[in-house]
């Protein structure tokens, strides 16, 4: 149970810095996040270490996945973003009373141009990550990435209580909007 759950924590981990991106809110554990920058650097290190193992990945080889990551990561996130977006707007005017047609061709339309561009930029990436890795060793990344997003997804579905979010004695007065 416990190596379960500590590897449950550690895909989680993975997945935020393998995307770029934070997947849901930490909790704040000291009124003064003064260290903060120190505790998320340690954080990516460890990171960073469990995919070199779980990848079999060589020090030059970590070295060019930072860089490729820092090329892809923020690009990715913003498709996401878009994406997320496009996806509410879409939902708001399908509940609305009287849809409004040319709006949700629009936002439909909107949808398959990002879809587009996010397979492109996966492409690139791919093609990039190519260049220093085995095809097992992208095959294991994949997999790794989308055992991180799919954890990641589950804890954010959680009530913040479940996730540890919410500090001891206080309960979320708000109900979630789906």
């Amino acid at each position: 149970m416990i190596r379960r759950m500590k590897r449950s924590v550690g895909l989680a981990a993975v997945a935020m810095t393998l995307s770029g991106a934070v997947a849901f809110p930490q909790p704040v554990r000291a009124p003064a996040n003064a260290n903060r920058p120190a505790l998320e650097q340690q954080f990516r290190e460890r990171v960073a270490k469990l995919a070199q193992q779980r990848i079999g990945l060589s020090d030059a080889q970590m070295t060019q996945l930072d860089q490729s990551n820092a090329r892809f990561a923020p690009q990715l996130n913003r498709i996401a973003m878009q994406e997320r977006q496009t996806r509410q707007a879409l939902r708001m005017e399908m509940t609305s009373p009287s849809p409004n047609q040319e709006r949700v061709n629009a936002l439909i339309d909107q949808s398959l141009q990002l879809q587009q561009q996010r397979i492109t930029i996966v492409q690139q990436e791919q093609k990039d990550l190519a260049r220093f890795m085995s095809p097992v060793q992208r095959a294991r990344y994949i997999a790794l990435q989308q055992q991180f997003r799919r954890r990641a997804q589950e804890l954010a579905r959680q009530d913040p209580a479940q996730r540890g979010m919410v500090p001891q004695g206080i309960r979320p007065g708000l109900k979630k909007i789906r």
